[in-house]
């Protein structure tokens, strides 16, 4: 952070609800898409380690969806980039993470979707679900007001609601809560979006997304109050913050060239986290290792980083061409840096969901294969047990894992462990040009690594250039 402290007007809400599954992505997307139909400049953002949320924020708004953590970040960070990327934007719309008051280990508010509210002073909408339900709904909704001290929440949208109920409802709410009913969601097959494939899908797999979407938007159209929602979203205190400044390691002329693997296989990225390699003087072109030939001519770097690999092992494998082009870049001391997917790409062979192998790089050795279960879930601390690209021997990054695969090789260089259990183990792949395995990396709060890596990459394009 650098310089005089600034506040930034920027109307916002946060949709946030009881628990996972309660409709909130859906809704999110819904009124992005309505916004937007308004003529109403919006920007999306979402609280905690998720790529899947903001590809659907991402693909109604066409303008990338940002991340709130406050496990990567501070308070100070977060409002930073809240203040700073909302310039420019008429309304920011912020998606929660679980149960509104879910963080760290299940039993702490820490970087829960209440601590983003608190500290970016988000006016909140509270999904509830009406199945089923009457006065207690309002005993629901009230014990959720008054869990923690200055909740936010402002108003509340019944999902899985009818017409008739919500009018019944709504006096209830309005007078046992003091929050306004802004509105119902039927319960309707238009109203969801998909099944999720190991629990989660992304938005390039869901047929006919827009369409779908429009639908969602048509339905809310009439059954939410857009007045009284930007209402709250115009109370919204401004946010004070202190602007950022990051010194790039290169000049635009010397400018490092990052090779990004973006393509259906792997799409797992945190925007800022591209945004950060830019700003320390990388450029970013991505390529895909499905469709292309080989890397980008003018690679100093490669960064592949998470997705759904495994769906896509038989034409990865078929690519031989690409396999080649990497194997022979890692050879010549290209930096290469590898999360999850990534890490699995680089091995020797994948198996798919029906336990077929196929030859992967082969640049890691060992294979990756589906567990039928979540093999390691949460954040963690990382700590460097020895040297290799970015890190030093004792160093410390936070990261964040979610995969159903495992590998026969997971690597030892670094330690990980979760600080709500005793449960640690060692991980990741370092040498002194590569570093690859599981753990998701958030690079604004791994300065050091994104630091060692442009680094790398700029000394690979000074030999690489003669």
């Amino acid at each position: 952070m650098s310089g005089k402290a600034k506040a930034a007007a920027i109307p916002r809400i946060m949709i946030s609800a009881g628990a996972s599954g309660s409709g909130k992505t859906t809704i999110t997307s819904g009124l992005l898409r309505c916004l937007s139909n308004k003529g109403i400049a919006t920007i999306a953002y979402k609280c905690g380690p998720d790529y899947i949320d903001p590809m659907f924020h991402k693909t109604v708004l066409g303008i990338p969806c940002r991340n709130l953590d406050l496990f990567f970040s501070d308070e100070s960070e977060v409002r930073t980039l809240m203040a700073e990327s909302s310039s420019g934007y008429s309304v920011a719309v912020v998606e929660g993470v679980m149960g509104f008051y879910d963080g760290l280990g299940g039993s702490d508010t820490q970087a829960s979707a209440y601590h983003v509210a608190r500290t970016t002073g988000t006016p909140v909408i509270l999904v509830v679900d009406g199945r089923g339900v009457s006065l207690t709904l309002a005993a629901t909704i009230k014990g959720l007001i008054g869990f923690r001290e200055g909740s936010n929440i402002a108003a509340v949208i019944i999902n899985r609601c009818s017409k008739a109920l919500f009018e019944h409802l709504r006096p209830i709410i309005e007078s046992e809560c003091g929050v306004k009913a802004l509105g119902y969601v039927e319960n309707s097959p238009e109203m969801a979006l998909e099944s999720r494939h190991l629990g989660l899908v992304t938005a390039g797999e869901v047929d006919d997304l827009q369409a779908r979407i429009d639908a969602i938007a048509s339905r809310l159209e009439v059954s939410i109050d857009f007045d009284a929602l930007l209402e709250i979203a115009r109370g919204a205190e401004p946010i004070d913050f202190e602007p950022s400044s990051v010194e790039p390691l290169a000049t635009a002329a010397e400018a490092p060239c990052i090779a990004v693997a973006r393509d259906d296989a792997f799409c797992f990225y945190y925007e800022e986290s591209l945004e950060h390699l830019r700003r320390l003087g990388a450029r970013i072109v991505p390529f895909s290792p499905i469709a292309d030939n080989e890397l980008p001519s003018e690679a100093d770097a490669l960064y592949i980083g998470g997705g759904y690999p495994e769906l896509h092992a038989e034409e990865l494998s078929g690519n031989s061409t690409m396999l080649e082009s990497i194997r022979r870049a890692h050879g010549e001391g290209m930096p290469i840096f590898a999360e999850c997917g990534g890490f699995m790409y680089l091995k020797e062979r994948m198996a798919d969901l029906d336990g077929r192998e196929f030859e992967m790089v082969g640049v890691l050795s060992g294979g990756a294969h589906y567990t039928g279960k979540l093999t390691r879930f949460g954040y963690v601390d990382l700590e460097a047990k020895a040297d290799g690209l970015g890190i030093a021997k004792g160093s410390h990054m936070r990261a964040h894992e979610f995969h159903y695969y495992d590998s026969d090789d997971n690597g030892s260089a670094m330690h990980a462990s979760k600080q709500h259990s005793k449960r640690s183990w060692d991980c990741c792949i370092a040498e002194k040009r590569l570093f690859a395995g599981f753990p998701h990396l958030y690079l604004p709060a791994c300065d050091e690594f994104a630091r060692g890596f442009v680094s790398t990459a700029i000394e690979y394009r000074a030999e690489r250039l003669g």
